[in-house]
C-alpha cells in the first residue's frame, strides 16, 4: 500500500473518514456494520487502528487557555491567568478546590481541555481499542504483510504510551487490559495490577514493538507525523523503570538494578540508531546579537525548544525521541511569553524556586541542596552553599548556567522586538522607546522616590503584579519556548511537545546508576547532559549528594517542560506532604533605586492548597470507583481522596 494512504494525522486529513467510521463501530451487530466486518477490509482495519492513536495529547500549551499545565500545577511556576480564569485548572488546585466527584486536572476547568479532560475514562477507552485491534489483526484481511506487522506493533506501543499517561497522574495499581472485555465478561474478576506489574506489561509491549522490524526508529516523513517509533518504545521503558523504582510508587521493593539493566540498554540502543544531544545552533536568528543570548550554548538550547524536529532520515536535531501534535494554533508571544509583546497575556510565570535552582559558571550550586531554604515552607531565607564564591545575591543572575539565559527573562534581560504596550510614565529603563525595538525587561514591583520613600507601583510593561494579564506574577517571564524576536508582525507557532527526549534517557541512566551504586555511569551520564552546555563535571560520589546533583540536574534541565510535576511526587514517600515544595511559592521582590541600581529580596506570590498528602497522585472519578466497587467489592480509590 502506497504510505500516503496510511496517513495518521489525527483531526486533520482523515477526519471526516475517521468520523463516519467511528460512527459505524459504534453500531451494535445488527446495525450498518459489524466489528468482524471491519476487519475483512483493510482500509476499515486502518482506520480502527487510527482510533487508538485518537486520545494522543498534544502538551505543550495545549493545556486549557493556552495553559502548560503540569508545569503551573507544581513548583516551576505560577500560572499568570490564575485570577483572570479563576475557574479553570490552576486557579482550582491553588485553591484546593478538588475532590473525587470533581477534580481539576480532569474536571471543573479541565473540561474545555482536550489533555487531561475525562483522562480516566479516554485513556482506557483506548487501551481496549488497542486490545481489539491486537486481538484481530493477526487474521485481518491487509493488503501488505508489512502494514501488519507495523500495525500490530503500534497497537501495542500505543497500548503502553496510554497506560504511562494514567501511571504519571494516577500513581496506582490499574487493571491489565490484556484482551477486551466484552459485554459478557465478568467484571467481578476483574484484578487490580500493582504499579510494578503495569509497568512490567508497559515493557512487554514496548519489547513487542521494538521486536518488529518494520517499525521505524524515526519518522522521515511529515506524511506519517505522529505515528509511534521503536525509539519512544526504549524511552517509554527508560522512563517507567525509574518511575516504579521510585519511593511513591515501589512499595519498599528495590527494582533500582533493573532500572539501571533498562536504562543502560536504552542509551546503547538509542545512541546506536544515531541519536545524540542538540549541540550546535543551526539558524542565524539565534546567534544574532539582538537575541541577546550570550553564547553558543544559550543559543543551542533555546533554539532546540523554539522548533519542531523535521521529519528526515538525517535530521539536525537527533536528540528529540518523539514529538506531538500542536494540540492548537498559537503563537508564544501571544499567550505565554511577556504580556507587553501583544498585548494579551503572560500566561506562565517562572517561580523564584525555579530561578534558584541554575547553578552559576562554576559548577556550583546556589542553595545548599540538603536544605535549600531555611525556612523550609515559606522559602523566605534561603540557604546558600558557602563553597559558591561567586553568586552575589544582589546581583542575582550574572555568571549562571547558559540554560538560565535560554529558560528566563529576568530583570535586567534584553528583548528586541515590536512591543504591544507602549512604556509607561514611571518605565524609567525604556522612557520613549516604542514600537519595533530593544527594551530592557524590568521586572520591578516597587520604586525609590526622589525623596528616598518606597512608592509601592510596578514597572508599568514589565513589571510585577498580583493583577492583571500582562505583568509577571513572580518576577520572571518564559523564555524557553519564545522565539528570539516573535512579536504581532513575526508570529510563530510554538513548537511541538518533545514529550521524550534523549536527555531524559541520560538522566534516567544517571539516576537509576546512582540508586544501584554504579557510580562512574552516574557521573558520565549526569556529565554528559551538564557538558553540552559547558558547565562544569559534576566529581561528587557520595551517592546522598550524588541524588541531590541528579534532582536538580533534572529540574534545571526539564524546567517548564513539565516532568518536574511527576518528578517531585515520585521522590516522595507514600503519606508524605508537599509542603516543602508546594504549599508557597516565592518571586523575586526587587526594588528599582533612584541611583538606577536595584534592590533585590523575596516575596510570597501565594499560598497554594494542593499540598496535602493525597495530591500526590490524581483522584481516581468517584464514579468509576462506585463502579468497580459494586463489581468487585473492592475500594480502587487513591489514598485521601474517599
Amino acid at each position: 500500500m502506497n504510505m500516503k494512504k496510511v496517513y495518521f494525522i489525527i483531526a486533520c486529513l482523515l477526519v471526516s473518514a475517521l468520523a463516519s467510521c467511528s460512527k459505524a463501530l459504534d453500531q451494535a451487530p445488527d446495525g450498518k456494520i459489524s466489528m468482524d466486518e471491519v476487519f475483512t477490509d483493510n482500509d476499515k482495519t486502518m482506520y480502527y487502528l487510527n482510533t487508538c492513536y485518537a486520545s494522543m495529547p498534544g502538551k505543550a500549551l495545549a493545556y486549557f487557555f493556552w495553559s502548560r499545565g503540569p508545569v503551573e500545577w507544581c513548583d516551576d511556576a505560577w500560572d499568570g491567568d490564575d485570577l483572570d480564569v479563576n475557574w479553570a485548572t490552576a486557579s482550582l488546585l491553588y485553591k484546593g478546590s478538588a475532590s473525587a466527584n470533581s477534580h481539576p486536572v480532569w474536571a471543573g476547568g479541565a473540561t474545555n481541555n482536550s489533555e487531561t479532560a475525562n483522562c480516566w475514562a479516554v485513556y482506557f477507552s483506548r487501551i481496549r481499542n488497542c486490545a481489539v485491534f491486537l486481538a484481530n489483526i493477526e487474521t485481518a484481511a491487509v493488503d501488505s504483510e508489512v502494514d501488519r506487522s507495523r500495525w500490530t506493533a503500534e497497537a501495542h506501543l500505543l497500548r503502553a504510551y496510554y497506560y504511562t499517561e494514567l501511571l504519571q497522574w494516577f500513581g496506582c495499581g490499574l487493571p491489565l487490559v490484556r484482551e477486551p472485555y466484552s459485554l459478557t465478561t465478568d467484571f467481578a474478576t476483574v484484578e487490580r495490577a500493582s504499579y510494578y506489574d503495569v509497568v512490567k506489561f508497559i515493557i512487554e509491549d514496548c519489547d513487542a514493538a521494538l521486536a518488529c522490524e518494520d517499525l521505524p526508529w524515526r519518522i522521515e516523513n511529515s506524511s506519517e507525523e505522529l505515528r509511534v517509533t521503536k525509539g519512544l518504545a526504549w524511552a517509554i521503558k527508560s522512563r517507567m523503570s525509574v518511575f516504579a523504582s521510585s519511593p511513591l510508587y515501589n512499595e519498599g521493593q528495590n527494582h533500582w538494578e533493573e532500572a539501571y539493566t533498562i536504562n543502560k540498554a536504552a542509551v546503547a540502543a538509542l545512541e546506536g540508531k544515531g541519536f545524540e544531544l542538540y549541540k550546535k545552533v543551526q539558524r542565524a536568528e539565534w546567534s544574532a546579537a539582538n537575541a541577546f543570548l550570550p553564547n553558543a550554548e544559550a543559543q543551542a538550547f533555546n533554539e532546540y525548544f523554539c522548533n519542531s524536529q523535521e521529519y528526515s532520515s538525517n535530521p539536525n536535531d537527533k536528540e528529540t525521541i518523539f514529538q506531538l501534535r500542536n494540540g492548537t494554533n498559537w503563537n508564544v508571544a501571544n499567550v505565554d511569553g511577556i504580556g507587553a509583546i501583544q498585548g494579551y497575556k503572560t500566561g506562565t510565570c517562572p517561580s523564584q524556586e525555579l530561578v534558584d535552582a541554575f547553578e552559576t559558571v562554576n559548577g556550583e550550586t546556589v542553595l545548599d541542596l540538603s536544605k535549600p531554604y531555611l525556612d523550609e515552607t515559606t522559602h523566605l531565607k534561603p540557604n546558600y552553599n558557602a563553597a559558591n564564591k561567586m553568586y552575589d545575591p544582589q546581583n542575582p543572575y550574572a555568571n549562571r548556567d547558559p540554560r538560565f539565559y535560554a529558560t528566563i527573562y529576568y530583570n535586567g534581560s534584553q528583548r528586541y522586538c515590536k512591543w504591544g504596550l507602549n512604556p509607561g510614565a514611571i518605565s524609567f529603563e525604556n522612557a520613549g522607546k516604542t514600537g519595533k525595538c530593544t527594551r530592557v525587561i524590568a521586572t520591578w514591583c516597587q520604586y525609590e522616590a526622589a525623596d528616598g520613600s518606597i512608592v509601592e507601583s510596578p514597572e508599568p510593561c514589565t513589571g510585577q503584579s498580583t493583577n492583571g494579564r500582562t505583568p509577571t506574577r513572580s518576577g520572571y517571564f518564559e523564555r524557553k519556548f519564545l522565539h528570539p524576536n516573535e512579536d504581532a508582525e513575526n508570529a510563530k507557532q510554538g513548537a511541538r511537545h518533545k514529550d521524550y527526549r534523549l536527555a531524559e534517557v541520560y538522566l534516567n541512566l544517571a539516576e537509576a546508576a546512582c540508586e544501584s551504586n554504579h557510580m562512574d555511569d552516574a557521573l558520565t551520564y549526569l556529565n554528559k547532559v551538564r557538558a553540552r552546555v559547558n558547565m562544569p563535571a559534576v566529581t561528587e560520589t557520595n551517592q546522598a549528594k550524588l541524588r541531590e546533583r541528579i534532582h536538580n540536574e533534572r529540574r534545571v534541565e526539564f524546567a517548564l517542560e513539565g516532568q518536574r510535576y511527576f518528578d517531585v511526587r515520585r521522590w516522595h514517600n507514600p503519606g508524605e506532604d508537599l509542603e516543602k515544595t508546594d504549599r508557597y511559592i516565592t518571586a523575586a521582590k526587587i526594588t528599582h533605586m533612584k541611583d538606577g541600581s536595584y534592590k533585590y529580596d523575596r516575596k510570597i506570590i501565594g499560598e497554594r492548597g494542593c499540598w496535602s498528602s493525597k495530591f500526590l497522585r490524581v483522584a481516581i472519578p468517584s464514579s468509576e470507583v462506585s463502579n468497580m466497587e459494586a463489581i468487585t467489592g473492592q475500594n480502587w480509590q487513591n489514598d485521601g481522596w474517599q
